[in-house]
């Protein structure tokens, strides 16, 4: 996986909004996530693969961020 690559990932995740991270189920988030990121560059299916893995493997962080992001609000 390239820098660019993790930069694209997470840059999406920072503007997404929290409550879509938060409400979608794990598989349809990961899903979701690798849409967004095939639309805007081209992922081979290697590419593809690893994201996946990746992906999966920070859905407790990506939640956890979300929530942060949504915290403010619920005050």
């Amino acid at each position: 996986m390239t820098p660019v690559m993790l930069r694209q990932l997470w840059s999406l995740i920072e503007t997404t909004q929290a409550t879509l991270l938060v409400n979608l189920d794990d598989a349809t988030l990961v899903q979701w996530l690798l849409k967004q990121l095939k639309t805007n560059s081209a992922l081979n299916g290697k590419e593809a693969d690893v994201l996946d893995e990746y992906i999966q493997s920070r859905l407790s962080l990506i939640r956890d961020l979300a929530e942060q992001r949504l915290a403010p609000e619920l005050r």
